[in-house]
C-alpha cells in the first residue's frame, strides 16, 4: 500500500532530479524520493543506535568492535 503526498521542491532540485531520470539513473521522481527518504531514516536510525551505543556501552562479547566502530564512525550531515 501506498499514500500520495504533496511536496514543494526548488526549481533547481527537481531539475537535478529529472536529469537524473533522462539518464536512466533512477525509473523515476518516486523511485528517487522514495530512495532518500529510506536512506535518511537509516541514517538517522543508525545515529540512534550510536547514541546508546556511546551512551550504555558494549555489553557482549563484540565490545572491542562496537569500542572501534562508535570511535571512528561519523555519520555525514548535509
Amino acid at each position: 500500500m501506498s499514500t500520495q503526498i504533496a511536496v514543494r521542491l526548488p526549481d533547481d532540485t527537481v531539475s537535478q532530479m529529472d536529469a537524473l531520470v533522462a539518464a536512466g539513473d533512477v525509473a523515476n521522481r518516486t523511485e528517487l524520493v522514495s530512495v532518500a527518504i529510506q536512506r535518511e531514516l537509516r541514517r538517522r536510525a543508525a545515529e540512534r543506535d550510536a547514541a546508546v551505543l556511546r551512551a550504555k556501552g558494549a555489553d557482549d562479547d563484540l565490545d572491542g568492535l562496537v569500542d572501534w566502530v562508535t570511535g571512528h564512525f561519523e555519520i555525514e550531515r548535509d
